[in-house]
């Protein structure tokens, strides 16, 4: 597969999307800044081309909110930074009544509904892990859908910096072809755009803040509003206050693990943060685990890092509640294993959340950074599972 096949399956889900024509888009997209520079891109497309649009941001696959989703019938929906992961359930889930089209990088599942177009480039030979972004999908989509979209190269560039280094695949692509059009001026490795009057790196940071920390009080929105048109006061405001409480939690957890260690198995390094970010979106355990994978003082480099918090029943958006207590489970992988996953002695981080879970856990992410959520008492089946996991493979290369 190449990316010219990629562009080919582009151009049926694009001519499938204008055959359609429906009044009104739902876009599915993530909290992460990959995921509202994902739904930013996606929505100003999609009114470009005028369709009605609505944005609605989901922190993970919950199995009963994708259903009510597909309960309709004839309607379009895009998933942008989400869903690849679970594309066999919305296939499922789907039976063929909507159009529904995936852009994402996460490590994928297979559709099996002719309805459902899974556009992740990893199906095409490339790497979500390093090549390309959630957004970088989302935006070639775009401009594949109309070249004046062009001028949106940007967003893919800043969901881009989630991924860690320089630019490299379809992302330093994106940036040559950015700087080209003009959307972009790179300086001494820093690039501002040019639109919004503000570096790439900058408005990552803050729309970290927005969709993770400021999940439940409509920070996701913000988040696309600057994306398209840039930072407000009241937006600025919103983000020094969610970040002084994400930081003085933060704070609060590292010293308590300083006290107390963190628990081990043979492989595996754990810790439960329980109701500590009460009022925050679940992503703050996974920016916590990789903020905790580089303290090599507290972290032992060889053994998995798994962080735990509790989850609120509300959905943003959503009418319904989640059913039963869950709990999010970040994992993240030192880089004292990032070789052996290379090698594949060792399983990387959503393949092994995928194992360990599997019957009871919604479970998407990359080799070294991966979730699952899970019902609050299979803690202990999810590390046995694990740990028990992680010894076989290690044992059996």
């Amino acid at each position: 597969m190449s990316f010219e096949d990629f562009e080919k399956r582009v151009a049926i889900a694009i001519s499938e999307l204008r055959r359609i024509k429906s009044r009104e888009i739902i876009i599915v997209h993530h909290d992460d800044a990959d995921g509202l520079c994902s739904g930013a891109v996606m929505k100003a497309t999609l009114e470009r081309e005028g369709f009605g649009v609505k944005t609605f941001c989901l922190e993970k696959i919950y199995p009963e909110v994708v259903e009510d989703v597909h309960s309709r019938k004839g309607a379009t929906i895009f998933y942008s930074d989400i869903g690849s992961a679970h594309a066999d359930f919305i296939s499922k889930v789907n039976k063929g009544k909507n159009l529904t089209i995936i852009l994402d990088h996460h490590d994928p599942t297979s559709a099996t509904d002719p309805m459902v177009f899974d556009l992740n480039l990893e199906h095409y030979g490339f790497q979500g892990e390093t090549d390309f972004s959630g957004a970088t999908c989302n935006y070639l989509f775009a401009k594949a859908l109309n070249k004046r979209n062009v001028d949106l190269s940007y967003l893919a560039l800043v969901g881009s910096r989630e991924i860690p280094g320089d630019y490299i695949g379809l992302n330093k692509t994106v940036l040559e072809e950015a700087e080209k059009n003009g959307v972009v001026k790179v300086e001494r490795n820093k690039i501002e755009i040019v639109k919004l009057g503000t570096r790439v790196d900058d408005l990552f940071a803050k729309l970290q803040i927005l969709g993770a920390v400021g999940y439940y009080d409509g920070g996701p929105e913000m988040g696309v509003q600057a994306c398209l048109t840039g930072m407000t006061d009241l937006i600025k405001r919103k983000v020094e206050e969610w970040e002084e409480k994400r930081k003085s939690v933060n704070k609060r957890l590292i010293g308590w693990l300083y006290r107390q260690r963190l628990k081990e198995t043979k492989h595996l390094q754990w810790f439960d943060a329980g109701n500590l970010y009460m009022g925050m979106g679940t992503k703050v355990i996974g920016q916590f685990c990789s903020f905790l994978s580089y303290q090599t003082k507290l972290v032992k480099p060889d053994k998995y890092i798994f962080g735990f918090m509790n989850v609120p029943s509300d959905v943003p958006g959503w009418q319904g509640k989640l059913k039963g207590q869950l709990v999010k489970v970040s994992v993240r992988v030192p880089k004292g294993l990032h070789e052996l996953i290379d090698k594949g002695t060792m399983l990387g981080a959503v393949d092994l959340l995928i194992k360990a879970s599997e019957g009871f856990g919604v479970a998407d992410g990359h080799k070294y950074a991966a979730n699952v959520v899970i019902p609050s008492d299979k803690r202990e089946v999810l590390l046995k599972n694990a740990d028990e996991f992680a010894t076989y493979k290690h044992n059996n290369v």
